[in-house]
């Protein structure tokens, strides 16, 4: 009984600790008040390379003693033209003006703003606008949500007016240029937005002359400041395409000197556009709107290096990198899902012509060298994804075409990754590429998120500040190499262990992978934790034997469930400002809006699904496995029922993976990264497999039993690993050869042995199909891992005469002689075989009296 629970009772442990995990986050304390006004003002496509001593000196005084950091200028449209970036700023949420525009383009948008009096002014579309993002757009964002927080506000500039004017289009005070003394008008309201102007444009000399033009009015700005007052300068919009990071400062009492980060990047020096209205109500100490705003206030960090130069050339550098990411992203997937799709088409034929068959008339074999050669190209594309990774350590970014430098370091480092996999020891074993390829790929990934997550940022294969989906922890491609490595990484390591222990091996692995993931400090992805869980609920159910049965997945769901039940509690009690993504779901939920977030995930899956190359990788990588690698011809069957843990480890990993997709709202972006990882290893360990299916398996010297009731010694364990006195199982003794159905000799099975090289691999001149174990297979209930002693493991009888699925594949060393194949059982103690061969007599020897492999 107790065997029988620990699956169960380890991935609740991992349940526990993944709770524990995800609800510990790092110490933000509530905003406090720091200042009487607030003045924002803002620059619509002012970058960091712009702010220089001469060109714009007030600033960069400014930059000097205030904090710092790069402002992503995301709304409801890509690019973030001028008005959208007003608008978002108003609205603290994803915003965007009504009216056709052009894709990737900024149509000059003429807003009417009446001044019906000399106070104030109105703007008559303004309800419009909010009827048009309420309904039309996913967000559902209320322009005017900021000047709607406090009692008057005042707008100096159209772009200001846009900011300030409330839903149903009011502006409380407003001038339409800034005065030449504008201390009564910034003194007269807590709030003022100011429009300080326009830097766009690609030349030089233009770009210098508007940033100096700004500069002066800044200074108009900082001389006519209120006492005790927080002044924000802000780029709040991108001028034309690409999109590009933005300028912010932030200046005055408690702000000297630091870096500005917020809790919606969790990245010390980047800051959201929608962080700014949330910014101006907690620095005046006003309570935020019942609809919360998207973003998070901001705060100041240390960390600022001392001399402005350096701290402005970070922002400056993180802006190239990003922009040469977005432009180096696109062709690095489409070649990588091109170079997969060629090399698996190239593989067929190879799996078609693997198992060499007996007889003249059979095919001639294929050349060691070509089947070599193919082996180094799965395993350098099944590392393609953590070298890309890697490269972005070099600034390859930096220099003239960057995009040619980002290949040439990624190319080195697959070649240098690749011979370190070939001659790392245990290559020449059937799972030593598939394990040391894993291992790599989850140490890549994995020590990345242990420094900070570092190469994620602007990287590649990782994220982009420029789209402002995500700043820190761990990207929707990370997670598809990391959970893929760390489930094959806990399915190889659980083969080596005798089969009452893999579940434990198992969960701790892929636990210790939740945890990562999920955590505040590393991964900061809770939703890939809860997918990761399933994943590991399903593997450790299934590594001792059997198969993905509809009980075992809805139990893996329900693990997966418990973790997102326990999370959600704890972070449904913590203030608003402090809640998660699950937090503030179910908060919608309760008061009627969270149907916006069910829309916007539907609608990202979609637009994810058609655009994105990953999809590709997912489809081709389910194609082949499906129509080639789980064929009678195609090996992947056979590779399941010898070694159950990799099966196991398989099938937790496309469960994890489709979970994470569709709730992260990345479709089959998290699959497709796995696929890229997992089908290529899949294809090579089911070519040795085929390769060694009819190579003749020598009688172990010294591995003589009697069938008594004793059975062998205890603690003598056939693979060396824990559990010596468990129940014997088919890989610890031989079995005596048995006439084959049309009687023309016999058929031997060899050993499913992991620690051997490969050339002792377990064949039994099977036909490598499922159909081929109904006729006596030993126990038909799949996961049935209670077996008697020397009763052959029942749901991995996928292939007749193939390895016991729970036996332990580490037999190599001093197992000796075969495994049994389906259709018996040892012949214990009062013990009979089935499928009509007889039970061997007491003290009778179980070793193989030949070792002819006969095909199937």
């Amino acid at each position: 009984m107790l065997r029988r629970l620990t699956p169960v009772l380890l991935t609740l442990l991992v349940v526990v600790l993944g709770v524990t995990a995800l609800a510990a986050r790092p110490e933000t304390g509530a905003p406090r008040r720091t200042a009487d006004f607030v003045v924002l003002a803002g620059v619509a496509g002012l970058r960091w390379d712009d702010v220089d001593p001469q060109t714009t000196p007030t600033l960069w005084r400014m930059a000097e003693q205030g904090s710092i950091g790069s402002l992503s200028t995301r709304s409801a449209h890509r690019p973030t033209c001028p008005v959208d970036g007003w608008l978002t700023l108003g609205a603290g949420s994803y915003a965007a003006w009504n009216g056709s525009r052009q894709q990737d383009a900024c149509p000059s948008v003429g807003v009417t703003i009446e001044q019906p009096d000399r106070i104030g002014a109105n703007l008559p579309d303004q309800e419009s606008v909010v009827l048009h993002n309420q309904e039309r757009l996913p967000w559902g964002a209320v322009p005017g949500s900021l000047s709607e927080s406090v009692r008057c506000s005042v707008a100096i500039g159209p772009g200001a007016a846009v900011a300030a004017a409330r839903p149903f289009g009011r502006v409380d005070r407003y001038a339409p240029k800034l005065p030449d003394d504008p201390a009564g008008l910034l003194g007269s309201c807590v709030l003022s937005i100011v429009d300080l102007g326009t830097v766009a444009g690609d030349d030089p000399a233009t770009r210098a002359a508007e940033a100096r033009r700004a500069d002066a009015a800044l200074a108009t700005v900082l001389a006519a400041r209120p006492p005790r007052s927080l002044v924000m300068v802000a780029g709040v919009s991108d001028t034309e395409t690409p999109s590009r990071l933005h300028v912010a400062v932030a200046d005055g009492p408690g702000w000297e000197g630091g870096l500005l980060t917020s809790a919606s990047t969790g990245r010390e020096g980047y800051l959201q556009l929608v962080d700014l209205a949330p910014t101006a109500l907690a620095a005046l100490g006003r309570p935020m709107p019942e609809r919360l705003f998207l973003g998070r206030p901001a705060i100041r960090v240390d960390g600022r290096p001392d001399d402005l130069a350096a701290a402005i050339a970070a922002p400056a550098d993180a802006d190239r990198e990003a922009g040469a990411q977005r432009r180096v992203a696109g062709w690095f997937f489409a070649l990588l899902a091109l170079a997969q799709v060629a090399l698996f088409v190239t593989v067929l034929p190879l799996l078609r012509r693997a198992r060499r068959l007996a007889g003249p008339h059979s095919p001639p074999p294929v050349s060691r060298r070509v089947v070599a050669t193919v082996e180094l190209l799965l395993i350098a594309v099944a590392l393609a994804v953590p070298a890309a990774l890697l490269a972005d350590a070099v600034p390859w970014w930096r220099v003239d075409h960057a995009g040619w430098w980002f290949a040439l370091v990624t190319v080195a480092l697959i070649v240098a990754a690749t011979a370190l996999v070939r001659f790392a020891p245990g290559h020449d074993r059937t799972l030593g590429p598939l394990g040391a390829v894993a291992g790599l790929a989850t140490l890549v990934v994995g020590a990345d998120v242990l420094s900070g997550a570092r190469l994620q940022l602007n990287g590649v294969v990782g994220y982009s500040a420029l789209e402002g989906g995500r700043f820190s922890g761990l990207g929707t491609v990370g997670l598809g190499v990391f959970l893929a490595g760390a489930l094959l990484s806990a399915g190889w390591l659980a083969q080596r262990f005798r089969r009452a222990w893999r579940p434990m091996v198992v969960v701790t692995v892929g636990g210790t992978a939740a945890v990562v993931v999920g955590s505040p400090y590393l991964g900061s992805d809770p939703i890939g934790a809860v997918a990761l869980t399933a994943g590991v609920a399903v593997a450790a159910a299934i590594s001792t034997g059997g198969w993905l049965t509809v009980s075992r997945l809805v139990w893996a769901a329900m693990a997966g469930l418990a973790l997102t039940i326990g999370y959600a509690v704890v972070d449904v009690r913590r203030p608003a400002e402090e809640r998660g993504s699950l937090g503030r779901f179910l908060a919608a939920l309760g008061d009627g809006t969270g149907g916006l977030t069910v829309h916007r995930s539907s609608t990202a899956n979609f637009e994810t699904l058609v655009n994105s190359p990953l999809t590709l990788l997912a489809v081709v990588g389910a194609l082949l496995v499906w129509f080639a690698l789980l064929q009678p011809w195609g090996g992947l069957m056979r590779l399941f029922g010898i070694y159950p843990a990799i099966r196991a480890a398989m099938a937790g990993t496309a469960v994890a993976a489709v979970i994470g997709g569709l709730l992260g709202g990345s479709a089959l972006d998290v699959a497709g990264a796995a696929a890229a990882l997992v089908v290529p290893m899949a294809a090579l360990a089911s070519l040795r497999v085929l390769d060694h299916s009819t190579d003749r398996t020598q009688p172990g010297a010294g591995r003589q039993r009697g069938d008594g009731p004793a059975g062998p010694p205890a603690g003598d364990a056939p693979d060396g690993g824990p559990g010596g006195g468990d129940t014997t199982t088919a890989d610890e003794h031989p079995r005596a050869d048995r006439p084959l159905p049309d009687g023309g000799g016999t058929r031997d099975a060899a050993p499913a042995d992991d620690a051997a090289p490969a050339g002792a691999e377990g064949g039994s001149g099977d036909r490598s199909t499922a159909t081929d174990d109904t006729a006596g297979t030993a126990d038909s209930e799949a996961g049935d891992d209670d077996d008697t002693a020397g009763t052959a493991d029942s749901g991995d009888d996928d292939t007749a005469g193939t390895a016991d699925s729970g036996d332990d594949d580490d037999d190599g060393d001093g197992g000796g002689g075969g495994v049994r194949g389906a259709g018996e059982r040892a012949a214990g103690a009062g013990g009979a075989r089935r499928a009509g061969v007889p039970a061997a007599r007491t003290g009778e020897s179980a070793t193989p009296t030949s070792t002819e492999v006969t095909t199937g």
